[in-house]
Formats: C-alpha cells, sequence, structure tokens
C-alpha cells in the first residue's frame, strides 16, 4: 500500500484514485461528476451508458475493502443541473440506501454551485471551501488555506512520463506541494490535465492497480 505522510498523518493512497486516512477511517475523492454522460446526453451528443454503475460500483469496492465509515467528496460531486437525469439519481439514491449509516461530507466546487445540492434524502452534509479537519483544510480548487493543509481536486492532475525508446506515458497522479495535496479525479469520463510540480513536491502516479512513487 503507497502512502504518504501529511503533518504526521498518513493516507493511503489507492489505485483507484481515491485516498484513504486510516486513523480516522475517512475516504476521500475528488471530482466525482455524477452525471456528466447524461449532461451531454441531453444536449443531444450521444455518450455511452454505464458510467454511474462504474462509478458507484468502484466507490462500494473501497468503502468494502478499507471499512470506511466517512467518505467526503473534495467538490463537483454534481456534473450539472442538466445530468440529474432520473435513472442517474436513482442509481447513486439506490447505493446511499444501502450505505445510510456512512457519514457523508460534501465540498461544494464550481460544478456544484451550478447544479445544486444533492437530494436532501441522501443526507449528505455540504459545506463550502475551507472546512477543517485537522490536520487537513477541505476545498476544492486546489489553493493555500490558513491553517490547515489543503486538500483538492479540481485539476484532475496527470503527468507525462518519457521512455529510453522515445514513447510517452500520460497517467492520473496524486500531487502533494509543502501545503496544498491535488487527488485525481474519481470519476470515469471526466479526463486529465497534465500538471507540472515543482522540486520538493511529491508526485505519485496510478497504473493499472498500482500507485507509484515518480518524484517531481
Amino acid at each position: 500500500m503507497t502512502t504518504v505522510d501529511i503533518l504526521g498523518e498518513e493516507l493511503q493512497l489507492l489505485p483507484e484514485r481515491a485516498a484513504f486516512w486510516k486513523r480516522t477511517s475517512t475516504l476521500f475523492i475528488a471530482d466525482f461528476h455524477l452525471g456528466k454522460a447524461a449532461s451531454f446526453r441531453h444536449a443531444g451528443i450521444p455518450m455511452p451508458t454505464g458510467t454511474t454503475t462504474e462509478n458507484v460500483g468502484r466507490l462500494e469496492r473501497c468503502i468494502a475493502k478499507l471499512g470506511a465509515t466517512r467518505l467526503v467528496f473534495l467538490g463537483d460531486f454534481l456534473h450539472s443541473a442538466e445530468g440529474r437525469a432520473e435513472r442517474t439519481l436513482a442509481r447513486f439514491g439506490e447505493w446511499r440506501a444501502a450505505r445510510k449509516d456512512l457519514e457523508i461530507v460534501l465540498v461544494r466546487g464550481n460544478h456544484d454551485d451550478r447544479a445544486g445540492d444533492p437530494p436532501a434524502e441522501w443526507a449528505m452534509h455540504c459545506v463550502n471551501p475551507g472546512e477543517g479537519m485537522a490536520p487537513f483544510a477541505l476545498v476544492h480548487e486546489p489553493k493555500p488555506v490558513r491553517g490547515g493543509y489543503a486538500l483538492a481536486g479540481h485539476i484532475h492532475p496527470a503527468v507525462r512520463l518519457s521512455g529510453g525508446a522515445g514513447e510517452s506515458l500520460r497517467l492520473p497522479c496524486f500531487w502533494f506541494g509543502p501545503r496544498v495535496g491535488v487527488l485525481p479525479s474519481f470519476g470515469a469520463f471526466t479526463g486529465s490535465a497534465v500538471v507540472r510540480p515543482k522540486a520538493g513536491d511529491r508526485v505519485f502516479v496510478v497504473a493499472d492497480d498500482e500507485v507509484l512513487s515518480v518524484g517531481a
């Protein structure tokens, strides 16, 4: 299991593109983007079905494997108002009903601001960026926060690795700087953006079923 130490707290970095704070049984996820494919279909753009089932299935496997009792979405849980399709909401709602004892916190991101809060019956505690969970500060956009180490998402970070034969590979990554840590996008069909870490930053790529340290 790949781990990273943040201010004396250990986070386990998972190939499912999530981070687990074992001491508090908390699972951190960024950029779930529930309803993104439905948003595109609403706009008349053909998109494959099944991304919600894939996301929910991967989420359930993480929680079952780790025994997490608290789940934190670091923003962009919902993709858009147009993505709140009945079937999409029903699929997540069924999962939530089966996990009703799980504490869920949603840090509102830019997409959540436009999509609105989740249905009240899902019992998700919605907070604004900057919420404290010492020693962490829960945000969406990766910016330093006074009084805590910021855990963020938003940019869907990836790095490009080059091989000796001139080939290159683009992989999603976890990126930890001095004051801000950025998780990869959890949701399927969300894309990624290549980032340029600075010297001293800690970077871990997700490669198939492994999380590997690649430095900065």
